[in-house]
């Protein structure tokens, strides 16, 4: 077997890992990959957006299915073009891969089909967007319609917060193209969960909930990063909102874009609130979370390789048991860069500490120099993941792991996970 896995960060790295422990004779390549991926796998020297070059790839290369990482290429339609050519590929159609690439699709659906989630209304003028958030008041949300690398959701305290947060979406770009068009949102009171699901379009296997730490800083105070941590299990996660968000909200999901003929296979994340109404969506992703996969994965007991085969080769997942999950819990603490989640410092030479026991280093932003040396190469450097009996001797692990790596201008939050270690005193 040899599975082809498009992307290059953290999360493509945990997903070689996750496969080549499913079958540790699978051949694993990855394109582009990174230093991490290289140690299990072959990486290939093709970019994730250059869908032509994947599929000469995976044809010449004759893999037996393809995993997609990230959403770039997914927006690029290389799901399309795999199926035209008859490859097997994990992931949804570009028109289903809407439900992230465009956050007013996947609202205007939502909302069309019941599906719970926060009122809100879509604008391309600067007066217009302003108009309604004095309508709302504050707090409120303003969002990026687009792509933008996780950061183009702005949860504002003050109407003139939200204000700027539009005259920078509409007028200075600072998300490019993908804040041409923005949301502005009621704001929704509650705790956040991450919750995945594997689907083949009509069935779906949900994973365990994760939380995840978006604030650069401790106390999840300072800007908006793609993630800094994220730790699970999450006590607010019972068997029973999982089974509440499934019926609700994953299973009308996927009926709706059955309806709307633009089937969603792959992975479903769904963002959620959960509000004292219920679980609400903040927003859907259309493909595994970073850094919520590093932090799932380890914990996952089951196969993740079957269902993915099953769902990327077009076959029905109805008849597969329930995915099965470790005891204990795991935290995974990201390493970032100096500068980020501005403009990061790259080539910075990284020292890593002897291996840990029960701790997992997964490269995200990582290359090797000239000299062979290991070296930043992006604003999230590193994802320590250390799974352990309790949440506490989990956070202990990866922190301690993630504090004696050693690079200039080395960032991490040293208390991921504080808000279920807070409420287990």
């Amino acid at each position: 077997m040899r599975i082809l896995i498009v992307g290059g960060g953290g999360r493509e790295h945990a997903l070689a890992w996750k496969l080549k422990h499913d079958n540790p004779a699978a051949e694993i390549l990855a394109a582009p990959g990174n230093p991490g991926i290289a140690g299990i796998g072959r990486c290939l020297n093709v970019k994730a957006t250059d869908v032509d070059g994947l599929l000469a790839l995976a044809e010449r290369e004759q893999v037996t299915f393809t995993v997609v990482g990230p959403e770039a290429p997914l927006s690029l339609g290389i799901v399309d073009r795999f199926r035209t050519a008859g490859r097997p590929i994990f992931g949804p159609t570009a028109a289903a891969a809407r439900v992230e690439t465009s956050k007013r699709f996947a609202k205007d659906l939502m909302l069309k089909h019941g599906i719970p989630t926060a009122s809100a209304r879509t604008f391309t003028t600067i007066p217009d967007a302003k108009a309604e958030i004095r309508r709302l008041g504050a707090p409120v949300v303003v969002k990026a319609s687009g792509i933008a690398a996780g950061k183009g959701v702005i949860v504002a305290m003050s109407v003139a917060e939200a204000e700027a947060a539009v005259d920078d979406m509409l007028d200075a770009k600072v998300f490019g193209d993908a804040g041409a068009e923005v949301l502005i949102e009621e704001f929704m009171e509650g705790e956040e969960l991450s919750l995945f699901a594997l689907t083949d379009g009509t069935h779906a296997l949900t994973m365990l909930g994760a939380q995840d730490h978006k604030r650069i800083g401790e106390g999840d105070t300072g800007p908006n990063t793609g993630g800094m941590g994220a730790y699970l299990p999450v006590s607010t996660c019972t068997p029973e909102l999982v089974a509440r968000v499934r019926e609700t909200i994953i299973l009308p999901m996927l009926a709706a874009m059955r309806a709307e003929g633009c089937a969603f296979t792959g992975l479903l994340y769904a963002g959620l609130m959960l509000t004292k109404d219920g679980p609400k969506v903040v927003e859907f992703n259309c493909r595994f979370g970073d850094p919520e996969t590093q932090a799932v994965l380890p914990m996952m007991a089951s196969s993740l390789l079957e269902p993915m085969q099953a769902i990327a080769e077009g076959r029905s997942i109805a008849a597969l048991p329930a995915l099965a999950w470790k005891t204990g819990a795991a935290i995974t603490t990201v390493v970032a860069a100096e500068g980020y989640p501005g403009t990061a410092r790259s080539g910075d030479v990284i020292t890593l500490p002897s291996a840990d026991p029960g701790v997992t280093v997964f490269h995200a932003g990582t290359a090797t120099n000239a000299k062979g040396e290991l070296v930043t190469a992006g604003g999230r450097v590193l994802a320590v993941t250390a799974v352990a009996p309790t949440l506490a001797e989990a956070q202990a692990k990866s922190r301690g792991f993630a504090e004696r790596v050693q690079f200039t201008g080395r960032q991490l939050r040293r208390d991921i996970g504080w808000r279920e270690l807070a409420r287990a005193r």
